[in-house]
């Protein structure tokens, strides 16, 4: 693996737990700057948000977050996009109701104006995988 290769892993796993913090702390300007303005995420549910969507949980208060992690992210980098899987666990409320959950993510990242930014996210209940 070249220098320049594990300079690149290095940057989107820091872009990776750059969002989880600005996600955990519930910080729209932050990650505002995280999220390309096309940016579009499927909840746990098949929900979708576009970034004002995913952004408005935040400024409303109606996604609180008492913890948020980010686990075990492996980056796959492909020039100037990439993919990161990870695992999410976070303890949270979203209008009031508990929104505790670990989940399965995804992110697809890209570079932009020299910096990465986040494209896509989706996300999936984590559990066993079938049997059989």
């Amino acid at each position: 693996m070249n220098q320049e290769h594990v300079g690149t892993q290095q940057q989107i796993l820091d872009l990776a737990h750059r969002w989880a913090e600005t996600e955990r702390r519930g910080d729209v300007a932050a990650l505002d700057a995280l999220l390309a303005e096309d940016f579009v995420a499927v909840g746990p549910r098949g929900f979708v948000l576009d970034k004002q969507q995913w952004l408005e949980r935040y400024r409303t208060g109606a996604l609180k977050n008492a913890s948020f992690e980010l686990e075990d992210p492996s980056v796959r980098a492909y020039g100037d996009a990439a993919v990161v899987v990870g695992a999410q666990t976070q303890h949270a409320t979203y209008q009031g109701h508990d929104a505790t959950g670990r989940f399965r993510v995804t992110q697809i990242v890209v570079r932009a104006d020299d910096r990465w930014v986040i494209v896509g996210l989706h996300l999936s209940p984590v559990a066993e995988p079938p049997t059989g």
